[in-house]
């Protein structure tokens, strides 16, 4: 792994989409966030297990190339559209997978939880989200609404990190806060 001398954390954040899929690296070093790259992942349009297979191979390749030693991941939240839900799920897995198959741990966190710890507000809207993510690692300009939510889950478990130690086996999110 190269992670930078003083760095304790280099955190992958993925924002899953079947679309459109979100990454972000960033480098914690005390309580400094350092950031590293971004950008989305887009599927073509085609058969669902095609798609799965360019998120797979796409997230692989940035595991490879950044050396991330842990990853972030949001949580699907249940949308009016099952169809939607499901396919989303499986975007998530195959993130999940590409992150699994390099041995990186994976942290899960709902759209709450990082709107909360990036914003201070788990109802943020999206440019709240880009303005905090540029202003927290003081980017030249916004970054896109995917690689931003990426980012925001990457910082979102770098804020996290120090309580990280805590087991959450056997408690389940429900409003935002972890409950038996």
């Amino acid at each position: 792994m190269h992670v930078r001398a003083g760095a304790e954390l280099k955190i992958l954040g993925i924002d899953p989409g079947l679309r459109v899929t979100g990454y972000g690296v960033i480098e914690k070093a005390g309580n400094h966030l350092i950031y590293i790259t971004s950008g989305c992942i887009k599927t073509p349009t085609g058969e669902l297990p095609d798609r799965l297979k360019n998120i797979l191979n796409s997230v692989q390749e940035v595991i490879h190339l950044f050396t991330p030693n842990q990853m972030a991941i949001e949580k699907v939240f249940v949308n009016v559209n099952p169809q939607s839900t499901l396919l989303l799920g499986q975007a998530r897995g195959a993130a999940i997978c590409a992150a699994v198959l390099h041995d990186l741990p994976v942290a899960e966190y709902t759209a709450l939880q990082v709107k909360q710890a990036v914003v201070g507000n788990g109802h943020a809207d999206k440019e709240q989200v880009q303005e905090m993510v540029k202003r927290l690692l003081k980017l030249p300009g916004l970054p896109g609404t995917d690689s931003a939510d990426a980012l925001a889950c990457a910082i979102c478990h770098a804020h996290g990190a120090a309580i990280g130690t805590i087991s959450t086996k056997g408690y389940r999110v429900k409003g935002g806060r972890l409950v038996k």
